[in-house]
């Protein structure tokens, strides 16, 4: 799997810091990711619904720790660089390539 692309949208909020759209393999985008900052820092949040019962329910995630921190190191650098650069563009393109299967 190769993250080919990460879109970063910036929000002036205390605990919602941005919202991520994802494209693997130049093929499918994956919108609804989110940058939470919760009491242990930042962290990503998959897309989610609320479930009947209250619950939040992710509706996709990594399956394995490796993919998850792929995931996370490739959104947490374009989301620094983003902050670093808040004129700029926000469309983050480039290789991030792990292979994870």
């Amino acid at each position: 799997m190769e993250i080919t692309e990460v879109r970063i949208s910036l929000r002036n909020d205390d605990k919602l810091k941005a919202f991520v759209s994802i494209t693997l393999n130049d093929s499918f985008v994956i919108r609804g990711l989110k940058i939470i900052h919760g009491n242990s820092g930042l962290f990503v949040a998959m897309p989610s619904r609320k479930r009947p019962d209250g619950q939040h329910q992710d509706l996709a995630h990594p399956i394995n720790d490796v993919t998850r921190k792929y995931l996370t190191e490739v959104v947490m650098t374009e989301y620094q660089r983003e902050l670093a650069n808040p004129g700029a563009p926000n469309v983050a393109q480039g290789r991030h390539s792990e292979h994870v299967y």
